[in-house]
């Protein structure tokens, strides 16, 4: 009996073990898998992109599995970028990089994010050009601290106040002298003079490279920036608004926007501009200074050139502090053409003052009516401008080209570029000779020619164009004189009262 108990005993124990083995692999049946973790990943091609100052474009592969994400600078202002954002898997962002017209080396940051992952960043460099080279002493040799007294308008605003202004032509830019070309000492009568028939601003043409204390080192004479100086005040004194230039000036400059020629130009420029900038330091916002008058570039590598001109002329005016720390400061187009200023000035010189930058183009279209003087073997001169204006006896002496319908296309050209984007144009120099002609011939052209400068300065005005009148001050047949500077009165009366009607 106890044998049987005992075997029953085992039994019921050896099914015990079975049951309860049988439940515990039935549990694990049941039980989900359980999957390893998807680790999230974002990562990019590379971690620093080292661009050149002229500009160019780089690729970033952005690879991830995350489901969105981000790409952004820390530098939107010359940093650009192909997209914003992306999503998973890979992408190639481009990364452009504008040219860097100053000689400072910049930095930006790019960072790819996306809220699933930490951030990935690339760091972007870009050289500078090439540090203006010494060949001269220093002459900012006192810098003063910024002092924005009477210096509070912006470009616009003190566009917005320079009406019509007239140049002092062949007179301070001279060679020989500021007499050498025919014309009396610029004397305050004469500015008198102007502001009493409605300008109320002046362009001064100055040379300097034929001032030189020094040649050797680019000094100039302290009597010729005392000159310079004493008839800005002519101009200040009358509340007009004057600028002064570094002018033709042999064409040291002009003639020469080309790599063979850059650093010993920009030495020079930086030397004068330090020299000139510091001299006229005391003025308020009345003066303003410009790079230079109408520099002859033809592509775009001489447009980088001029850039670098320019900006060295910035950078000195800019380092002499004083008021200059905000003067409204004013950069010449490729050759002061509308055309060639449209097409190859796409980029402006850096300004660590924001909004105190102008361009400045000029302007005689067609040239055979404003400025040619004898017929040539490509074509005659133009006598007559304007659709109400044509011979009917004179054919061949009518505009061909470049009348209304061209003069607003130029015009509207340089406010679309420039005047929309905060940058006032100067039209530096305007203006049609008059012509060898006699009787009814002689009435036409005036009465064409009247209306042109009244048309040229009407529509400057409406696209946001100050326009300044050329007068060279010589007198007589194929010149565009308003005034007779022997004796300080009105030359030409037409001439005067269509350049005023202009402004109605």
């Amino acid at each position: 009996m106890k044998e049987i108990i005992k075997s029953y005993l085992l039994s019921s124990v050896l099914l015990l073990a079975f049951l309860s083995a049988w439940a515990c692999s039935s549990d694990k049946e049941s039980e989900p898998n359980n999957p390893v973790p998807v680790v999230k990943t974002l990562t990019a091609n590379v971690n620093h992109i080292d661009f050149q100052n002229a500009g160019n474009e780089s690729n970033v592969s952005i690879t991830t599995n995350t489901k969105a994400w981000t790409i952004s600078s820390s530098d939107a202002s010359w940093i650009q970028l192909s997209q914003n954002s992306g999503i998973s898997g890979t992408t190639t962002v481009k990364i452009t990089a504008l040219a860097n017209t100053s000689n400072a080396t910049r930095t930006a940051v790019i960072t790819i994010s996306s809220t699933e992952v930490s951030s990935v960043q690339v760091s972007v460099s870009q050289e500078g050009i090439t540090p203006v080279v010494n060949l001269y002493p220093s002459y900012n040799t006192n810098p003063v601290v910024a002092d924005a007294t009477g210096m509070s308008s912006s470009a616009l605003q003190l566009a917005a106040k320079m009406k019509l202004g007239w140049n002092i032509g062949n007179t301070m830019e001279a060679i020989g002298g500021e007499t050498a070309w025919g014309n009396p000492k610029v004397t305050k009568a004469l500015i008198d003079l102007v502001k009493a028939n409605g300008f109320n601003a002046i362009r001064i043409p100055c040379s300097w490279n034929q001032n030189l204390a020094n040649a050797t080192t680019a000094q100039i004479k302290t009597e010729w920036l005392d000159r310079v100086k004493e008839v800005v005040q002519y101009c200040v004194d009358n509340d007009m608004y004057v600028i002064v230039n570094i002018h033709w000036d042999g064409g040291w400059l002009e003639n020469n926007c080309t790599e063979a020629q850059k650093e010993a130009n920009n030495a020079k420029q930086k030397a004068f501009w330090e020299q000139i900038a510091t001299h006229l330091r005391g003025f308020d916002e009345h003066l303003l200074f410009a790079s230079a008058n109408e520099p002859n570039v033809e592509n775009a590598t001489q447009m980088a050139v001029l850039t670098s001109y320019h900006q060295t002329f910035i950078d000195a005016v800019r380092s002499t502090g004083g008021k200059n720390a905000y003067r409204n400061l004013i950069v010449q187009g490729p050759s002061t053409d509308i055309e060639k200023t449209n097409k190859l000035m796409t980029t402006l010189p850096t300004d660590k003052v924001a909004n105190r930058m102008m361009a400045e183009v000029h302007y005689y279209t067609p040239y055979q009516f404003c400025l040619m003087d004898k017929d040539a073997n490509w074509g005659k001169m133009f006598y007559y401008w304007g659709a109400n204006y044509h011979s009917t006896t004179d054919v061949t002496r009518n505009s061909s080209w470049g009348e209304e319908a061209d003069l607003d296309k130029f015009f509207v050209s340089m406010k679309t570029q420039f005047v929309d984007k905060g940058i006032p144009v100067i039209l530096g120099e305007f203006g049609a000779i008059r012509r060898d002609l006699t009787g009814d011939a002689l009435t036409l052209h005036l009465n064409s020619r009247a209306y042109f400068l009244k048309y040229v300065v009407k529509q400057a005005k409406a696209n946001g164009l100050i326009p300044f009148y050329w007068d060279a001050g010589n007198l007589g047949v194929n010149t565009m004189s308003l005034f007779n500077r022997s004796n300080n009165t009105v030359y030409d009366s037409q001439a005067l009262n269509a350049l005023l009607d202009g402004l109605k």
